[in-house]
């Protein structure tokens, strides 16, 4: 989509989506002063979060989540913001919601405009981050309904399809711990930073969006052991339910042995000792299979007392 434009007052914010290298050769051009390093980190597909301190603005990539429906996986996607005097500068790959939506209301409601660009662009760059912060939130509240409705059916369901979506909660969670954490630093820093393009009274606000990364890492912290104890719990019940599984094997293995050993007996080609003509009886069916049938009920009884079954 190229570069978009919005300015009021003496304040312009520079939306690049998708940037090109002639729209990088642009912002060079229109501001000579960036180092080239930064430039360079605009047009990399993807940078890990930091701050670079410059006397004439601020560089600082951060990462945010997005989660893919068909992977059923939070990817990190990135932002480039630049701040200078009277100007900021985002840089992305516009999917993330809250960054288009907070510019196309700037762009069709004045009202809108004036009250991001007209407080000056450190706190226009401000708003953008606490937008973009607080949108994880609601991404943390879909990944608790998702911990929570494993935890309802974890002992009614099918184990192999609780175990399956306890995979892909973890692998959610796990990705979305590695974001949040990342950018946790980057917010402190700009807490702290002493430039003068950063005001000294945006200081509490700062802290106020360290304050939402702060809960949304206690949060995923939080999920990640609520997940991981339910994947414990789900191992335990699967070990459970095979080891059920292999008594009772294990049992009825035990109860025909005795009958093969018998049957294998009867059935060999030679003379028993004794009954030289006990094959010709035509009650030893019966009385063989009467003798099987007492040997299986003894054996039940016996694993019973001792509680094997």
């Amino acid at each position: 989509m190229g570069t978009q434009t919005l300015t009021y007052g003496s304040v312009t914010w520079i939306d690049i989506i998708h940037p090109t290298p002639a729209d990088v050769e642009n912002l060079q051009e229109r501001f000579p002063y960036i180092h080239p390093l930064n430039l360079e980190d605009v047009r990399s597909p993807m940078e890990r979060p930091k701050i670079d301190v410059d006397d004439n603005y601020l560089f600082v990539v951060m990462h945010f989540p997005l989660f893919d429906k068909r992977l059923s996986l939070s990817r990190p996607r990135e932002v480039d913001l630049i701040i200078g005097r009277g100007y900021v500068v985002t840089v992305h790959d516009g999917v993330l919601k809250p960054l288009t939506t907070l510019y196309e209301l700037c762009e069709d409601d004045e009202l809108q405009r004036q009250r991001l660009l007209g407080r000056g662009a450190n706190h226009a760059f401000y708003t953008i981050i606490d937008q973009l912060v607080d949108y994880v939130l609601p991404i943390l509240r879909k990944v608790d309904g998702n911990i929570r409705d494993i935890e309802e059916d974890i002992f009614t369901r099918d184990t192999r399809e609780v175990i399956r979506e306890i995979s892909l909660v973890r692998r959610d969670v796990i990705a979305l711990r590695r974001i949040i954490r990342q950018q946790v630093p980057i917010v402190e820093q700009l807490e702290q930073v002493e430039h003068p393009i950063i005001h000294e009274d945006l200081e509490e606000y700062f802290g106020d969006i360290a304050d939402h990364l702060y809960k949304a890492r206690d949060i995923v912290d939080e999920n990640y052991e609520i997940i991981t104890s339910l994947a414990d719990t789900v191992d335990t019940l699967a070990s459970h339910r095979i080891n059920e599984v292999m008594r009772i094997l294990t049992v009825i293995s035990v109860i025909m042995l005795p009958l093969t050993l018998i049957s294998s007996i009867y059935g060999m080609n030679v003379p028993l000792p004794g009954q030289p003509e006990f094959r010709q009886d035509p009650n030893s069916f019966w009385l063989i299979a009467v003798f099987m049938v007492l040997i299986s009920l003894v054996m039940l009884w016996y694993f019973r007392k001792r509680n094997w079954l």
